[in-house]
């Protein structure tokens, strides 16, 4: 029986001896970085906090565009198309940048400058080109700002972070001249964040609303457009009246000038001659 019970517990001691052993789990919680003299912070929370902004950071394949447009359109009524232009942009949600008419009495000419959504920009286009006669011009122009956006908010990311720190040493700090060092620090950053922060804001608005610029005129000549290769004998001949209508109000001009000054230059004249004249008789 004795025997009995040292084999059994001969067999319990040596399974129980075959376990491992697991060490217990060493903690990695270190203080953060203090330049007045705080401990240092580790590497390994460095590297697990970039993951974990790396892992929080949203994943984007969209591209930031800013888009511009240009038309130039042949109307009946310059004024009265320039009014419904703004009317529209107004209305779909966008805003008037820039209003100019001029030459009112002959060939009427203005140039509209609105900001309409970029998602509605095919729908807009479309209306402004349903209010002329002809469309002498069109181009649309895309400027890719994806990696200048890109590089604020890294930017951003960086300042912010060493703001944050920078706040830490504050509350730590108890000398007057660290305190005011470290608020001048962050004044700065302060500014440099604001101003990155406006820069994101306008790529955003300028992606987010299309500006457009529309030239109007009643005159197709009086529109700004790319000359082409081509024989246009219509556009010569209007080129040739418009320079011979020219030569005419030139010298109708100079006539009702001459006319006017005609009561001076002809009384001049005559008593020229009369002295001349009795002059003359004299020797």
């Amino acid at each position: 029986m004795t025997l009995l019970i040292l084999i059994i517990l001969y067999l319990v001691f040596s399974r129980n001896s075959n376990f491992p052993i697991v060490p217990p789990v060493p903690q990695m919680g270190v203080a953060l970085p203090d330049y007045a003299g705080s401990p240092q912070t580790s590497r390994g929370v460095d590297m697990q906090n970039t993951m974990l902004e790396k892992r929080a950071a949203p994943l984007s394949t969209d591209r930031l565009v800013i888009k511009n447009s240009n038309l130039s359109l042949v109307v009946n009524d310059v004024e009265s198309t320039g009014d419904k232009i703004v009317s529209y942009a107004k209305g779909q949600g966008g805003f008037m940048v820039y209003v100019s008419y001029s030459r009112p009495s002959e060939s009427p000419f203005g140039q509209i400058t609105v900001r309409v959504p970029s998602d509605k920009l095919d729908e807009a286009l479309k209306y402004f080109k349903s209010l002329s006669i002809k469309v002498t011009s069109e181009n649309l122009v895309g400027t890719d700002v994806t990696d200048q956006y890109v590089d604020i908010q890294a930017r951003l990311a960086q300042l912010r972070k060493t703001q944050s720190k920078l706040s830490e040493l504050l509350d730590k700090a108890t000398q007057v001249q660290d305190i005011l060092a470290v608020q001048q620090q962050l004044s700065s950053i302060q500014e440099q964040i604001d101003s990155l922060v406006g820069q994101q804001k306008a790529l955003e608005q300028k992606a987010k609303l299309t500006e457009v610029t529309i030239f109007l005129s009643t005159d197709e000549l009086a529109l700004p457009y790319t000359p082409d290769t081509t024989f246009r004998p219509a556009v010569v001949f209007k080129q040739a009246v418009r320079s011979l209508l020219s030569t005419f109000r030139v010298g109708a001009e100079g006539a009702i000038w001459l006319a006017v000054y005609s009561v001076i230059i002809i009384p001049a004249y005559l008593l020229y001659h009369l002295i001349r004249h009795r002059m003359q008789k004299t020797e």
